[in-house]
């Protein structure tokens, strides 16, 4: 068995009806290159022989009422491929839009926790014969650069199917003793979590101090519940809804080069100016920058005693959006300039502290307390504590082939909260800039429009770039 992380099995205990911890790709593929041609069972034969060889595709959870701590993973000794890969057809006319429109259901989904946290939908009946698959996982069980691994697991560069590694055929995350699970838990909860206190707290107390201090002086991150309000800082429902967009990645790189920034200043002036677009559209814009939550990993990072191994390795990053800042040369610079600092005070904290704090999560009373606080909507009652989810993920640069259709598009998919109802991630792969936006749809019925918005965003940016226009000119 192998007991999660604090930071794993507080996604578990996070999740209500209203609030699912689901991580997802949705891609879209040419059945065309599938080797003897495609078909639904053929493709679920394909996925079961690569689950064979993938060993966090066959664990599940388990647990005890002796077990004083976090759940541990087990092998699932029952797996069975029909339980997890599926098929539906795409209403008709089967664009990107109807194929998005049934994902927005799928997402809004909890999976089942008495089997693996995962399941793929083989979307069927999309325009030019495509098909696209929805594989879901659980943020227990992964970050973005585990779905990025998982992904490259799975896909391909060539439409052949792959030799499986015979190591991780016969890998095995055992079973749960009962006897283990009781005082593997007690050991943590009475012995090693009070001493991994007494090292965690005299490293804590400064960070406040010196947070603040920053705040003050403009140097640093901003502040929790210091974010403007906008219509995506509230209570979310059980609904969700789901835009998807591709850019050109050539475009971004060449924006990228020619102002000497980075790809991800680009994507975070593109966020910030299409949720300026999106909001100012509905007389909503704030005179105040909008606040973004960045997802940072911490792999290679080196673990301290304070901190449990597993599967989600990440801290995040504050850092302002230029959602205020009108001209979009401007923009690029002020994000840029907004991310520096973050990224600046990010460096002076434990990249460890937001997991070792997690091994204190309290279980149960955490997720008692998460469906009181969804229930009274008490997301209403406060500030936000930030605006949006922006992602960045890399993803491979060459062609891809999953279960042996040529990928045409990846959009990634990540969690909202309450109070915190829009996520943007992007994924880049095989030369676009793949784009998945995910809100509640009592909170935008309109999303697509956030969408849209990227792409006047980059051509804004691409047009500065032929005038030959710098950072310093559009100051």
């Amino acid at each position: 068995m192998e007991r999660l992380s604090g930071l794993d099995a507080s996604f578990l205990y996070l999740e209500t009806p209203s609030q699912m911890m689901n991580v997802a790709a949705i891609l879209q593929l040419d059945p065309s290159t599938v080797p003897g041609g495609y078909t639904f069972d053929t493709m679920r034969a394909e996925m079961a022989r690569r689950v064979s060889a993938i060993p966090s595709l066959r664990r599940k959870l388990t647990d005890s009422l002796t077990n004083f701590d976090h759940p541990v993973w087990i092998e699932d000794e029952d797996f069975r491929i029909e339980r997890h890969v599926h098929r539906i057809a795409v209403p008709s006319p089967g664009g990107v839009h109807e194929m998005a429109q049934m994902c927005s259901h799928l997402i809004g989904q909890m999976l089942d926790r008495k089997k693996p946290l995962w399941d793929m939908w083989i979307l069927e009946g999309m325009q030019d014969g495509r098909i696209a698959v929805m594989f879901r996982m659980h943020h227990a069980c992964v970050d973005g650069a585990t779905v990025a691994d998982i992904l490259g697991e799975l896909a391909t560069d060539s439409p052949e199917s792959p030799e499986l590694d015979p190591e991780k055929v016969t890998a095995s995350a055992g079973e749960a003793k009962r006897v283990d699970l009781a005082v593997g838990g007690v050991v943590n909860v009475f012995l090693q979590r009070p001493l991994a206190a007494l090292k965690l707290i005299p490293k804590t107390v400064p960070v406040p101090f010196e947070w603040f201090k920053r705040v003050r002086s403009g140097q640093g991150m901003p502040a929790p519940f210091l974010a403007p309000q906008t219509r995506f800082n509230a209570p979310l429902t059980a609904r969700r809804s789901i835009a998807l967009t591709q850019l050109p990645l050539a475009d971004v790189k060449r924006v990228k080069e020619h102002f000497g920034v980075k790809v991800n200043d680009v994507v975070l002036a593109m966020a910030g100016g299409a949720l300026r677009e999106y909001l100012e559209s509905h007389d909503e814009l704030p005179d105040d920058p909008t606040v973004g939550l960045v997802p940072v990993s911490v792999r290679g990072a080196e673990e301290k005693d304070l901190v449990k191994s597993g599967t989600n390795k990440v801290t995040g990053m504050f850092t302002r959006l230029p959602s205020n800042v009108a001209d979009p040369v401007d923009r690029l610079r002020v994000a840029r300039e907004y991310a520096n600092l973050s990224k600046a005070h990010l460096h002076e904290i434990d990249d460890n502290m937001l997991r070792a704090f997690a091994e204190f999560a309290p279980g149960n009373s955490l997720a008692l307390l998460m469906r009181l606080y969804g229930d009274r909507r008490v997301a209403a009652l406060h500030p936000p504590i930030f605006n949006a989810v922006v992602s960045n993920v890399a993803g491979p640069a060459g062609d891809m082939y999953l279960l042996g259709g040529r990928v045409e598009s990846v959009y990634p998919l990540a969690p909202i909260f309450h109070g915190l109802g829009l996520n943007m991630t992007v994924f880049s792969a095989a030369g676009e800039l793949n784009v998945g936006l995910l809100t509640c749809n009592d909170l935008a019925n309109d999303i697509w429009s956030l969408a849209d918005a990227f792409h006047d965003q980059l051509d804004l940016l691409v047009a500065a770039v032929e005038r030959g226009e710098t950072l310093d000119a559009g100051a």
